[in-house]
């Protein structure tokens, strides 16, 4: 993190966007939280440059879009040479979804998808959104990308045989990243995967495209009453609708729910981990990573009482370290790990070894 914020000393907001309409919406919103203060707006990056070394912000927010350079090469510039947390602003586009996960690769924090109707009234209602991603950023543990060079994942040998496990996961700020790195320390032939991350329409389908690209499973976005199997992820649609466990005679499906948000959130993990608590607690593995709030954590909670193998990720290695808190506060997360080793406990479930990992994880 970048100098301290609390709520004595307001956290020092730089705004870079090229639109002058967003600058004063953005100035204006985030401004009427007592806890942020609005030090300066720049209109390209070469402004931002500047502005950045005379006010020293503790978060920049960042349009992906800009003429001039691009908000992706002013991104690696900043967590080249002077890295602290970025918030993202990008169209709800699939150009804007893609370029946005190459962002939070590159070691941005967070991301806003920006209204393309009606903006100023839709800016207005994600304010309270906007203000609390913000503080959540300037509390973050930031490490630049750079001093986290991580070895090239291994390739983990096949389980080999039906396990008869499913495993549940939600994620929500920081998600994008951590849930790679998890899924590249699972073999090719996991249990039936169902994710819950917190994103927005028409991200959720870049997503998946781009771990199915990099991960040894065949990762997707969930279709109602997609048939589960074995070496598959399924990705709840963002935005739109909930994702559910559902089984259908002998088979587990997804099932994909139109309703209002839960949790303050749609997807929410608290409906996805109610439905495996309702549907097959005793099969499933558990997982709750990086994010802010408290969604999941009740649902967790219904999932470890009906007999679940309930795991969280530790604090030292969450960017936000939200989610899992109030899962391990509440009694619902059976052991905690950090995200390196997440992985090796998830597999010694399968296997019904779990106490392996957890030695592992203290040694």
């Amino acid at each position: 993190m970048n100098g301290t914020s609390n709520m004595t000393t307001p956290i020092r907001v730089l705004i870079v966007d090229d639109s002058a309409l967003m600058r004063q919406l953005l100035s204006t919103l985030l401004a009427a939280d007592p806890e942020i203060q609005v030090v300066g707006a720049a209109q390209d990056p070469f402004d931002a440059r500047d502005k950045i070394k005379a006010l020293n912000p503790d978060v920049i927010t960042l349009d992906v879009e800009m003429p001039g350079m691009d908000g992706l090469t002013f991104l690696r510039k900043i967590m080249a040479l002077r890295p602290m947390p970025v918030v993202m602003f990008s169209s709800l586009t699939q150009a804007g979804a893609e370029a946005t996960l190459e962002a939070l690769e590159i070691g941005a924090v967070d991301f806003v998808a920006k209204p393309t109707n009606d903006v100023a009234n839709a800016m207005a209602e994600l304010a309270e959104t906007l203000q609390a991603k913000i503080k959540a950023a300037a509390r973050t543990r930031f490490r630049p990308r750079r001093a986290e060079a991580a070895p090239a994942p291994r390739v983990r040998p096949k389980i080999g045989r039906p396990t008869g496990k499913l495993l549940l996961i939600g994620a929500s700020t920081g998600g994008v990243e951590a849930l790679k790195a998890l899924l590249l320390q699972l073999p090719e032939d996991c249990p039936p995967t169902l994710i819950t991350q917190h994103m927005p329409e028409r991200f959720t389908s870049a997503f998946a495209q781009r771990l199915d690209r990099e991960c040894p499973m065949h990762v997707s976005e969930a279709k109602d009453g997609e048939r589960m199997e074995s070496g598959h992820v399924y990705i709840a649609p963002g935005g739109t609708h909930h994702l559910e466990l559902n089984r259908n005679g002998g088979h587990f499906c997804c099932k994909l729910i139109d309703a209002p948000p839960v949790s303050g959130h749609r997807p929410s993990v608290d409906v996805l981990f109610r439905s495996g608590a309702r549907t097959a607690a005793r099969t499933i593995i558990a997982v709750i990573l990086t994010g802010m709030g408290k969604d999941g954590a009740q649902g967790m909670l219904e999932l470890r009482q009906g007999g679940a193998f309930t795991l969280g990720q530790d604090e030292g290695s969450s960017l936000v370290y939200g989610m899992p808190r109030a899962a391990f506060e509440c009694g619902a997360v059976m052991r905690q790990y950090p995200l390196s080793k997440m992985g090796d406990a998830i597999v010694d479930a399968c296997k019904g070894e779990g106490g392996a990992a957890a030695k592992r994880a203290s040694a």
